[in-house]
């Protein structure tokens, strides 16, 4: 059975919202002073909660993060839709690592740039050391950075391989790690794919979020964990606990998932 879609007008009324919360945001950024995290952590969470607000979309938090001060912790998440970007920031702030093609977009990649975006090549493993040291010289500067070890989207109803590469940079740093699975539901209750971004391009996919009647995204945080007490103390073994929990949320109710 087919999700229920919202009416042309409650369409059109996301997409005059979305367009007034770009440009204030854009407004926002641009006033963020880079060396004062406090600001930069508020910023990051008005953006998310401000586009969620924009689109009707229902955030759930499964299994909260942990009590206390959030600062220098590499976030590591599933990646479904460019709503997780969103759906992160409004509940913990941090920097993100994404493609270098997102950089070029109007408006979102300038957001992304002076929200502290770093923009990497997926394609180039020159790349990886230099991105790890940035990574660390954030986190150790108290600095929340959050990547999608998958590389790519996916349709959410399963996980792609994890890549462990990025990994290192919170073993450099010592820093903790916070992992969290993400999974979008439709207003019957339903694992949905439609909020994907895989395969599709950028205005067919808002298309598709703000056409949905309602969309929920769920939140479930694992334990945060120290590289230095975990066993192994490799990037591989962090990878390898990462992808097991967040396969294990993905895999709770895969059954009620529509293409």
């Amino acid at each position: 059975m087919a999700s229920p879609k919202a009416s042309f007008a409650t369409r059109l009324r996301r997409l005059a919202r979305m367009a007034v919360w770009l440009y204030q945001t854009g407004k926002n950024l641009r006033s963020i002073d880079g060396n004062d995290m406090q600001q930069r952590n508020q910023a990051v969470i008005d953006l998310g909660r401000g586009a969620l607000a924009a689109l009707d979309i229902e955030l759930d938090i499964g299994t909260p993060p942990q009590e206390g001060n959030v600062s220098g912790t590499l976030v590591v998440a599933n990646h479904v839709s460019w709503l997780d970007i969103f759906a992160m920031s409004a509940v913990y702030p941090s920097s993100f690592i994404a493609k270098q093609e997102i950089g070029t977009w109007p408006v979102l990649g300038k957001m992304g740039k002076n929200a502290g975006t770093v923009f990497i090549n997926r394609n180039s493993r020159r790349d990886i050391e230099p991105i790890n040291q940035a990574i660390s010289e954030a986190l150790r500067a108290g600095q929340n950075v959050s990547f999608f070890p998958e590389a790519r989207t996916s349709s959410g109803k399963d996980l792609l391989p994890f890549k462990a590469a990025l990994f290192q940079s919170a073993i450099d740093a010592d820093a903790p790690i916070q992992v969290l699975a993400l999974r979008y539901y439709d207003a019957d209750g339903r694992r949905s794919s439609k909020p994907s971004y895989a395969d599709i391009n950028l205005p067919t996919s808002l298309w598709n979020i703000i056409s949905m009647k309602k969309i929920r995204i769920r939140l479930d945080f694992a334990p945060v964990c120290m590289p230095s007490e975990f066993a192994g103390k490799d990037r591989f073994a962090l990878k390898d606990r990462a992808e097991a929990f967040i396969r294990s949320k993905v895999e709770e109710d895969a059954d009620t998932f529509q293409a």
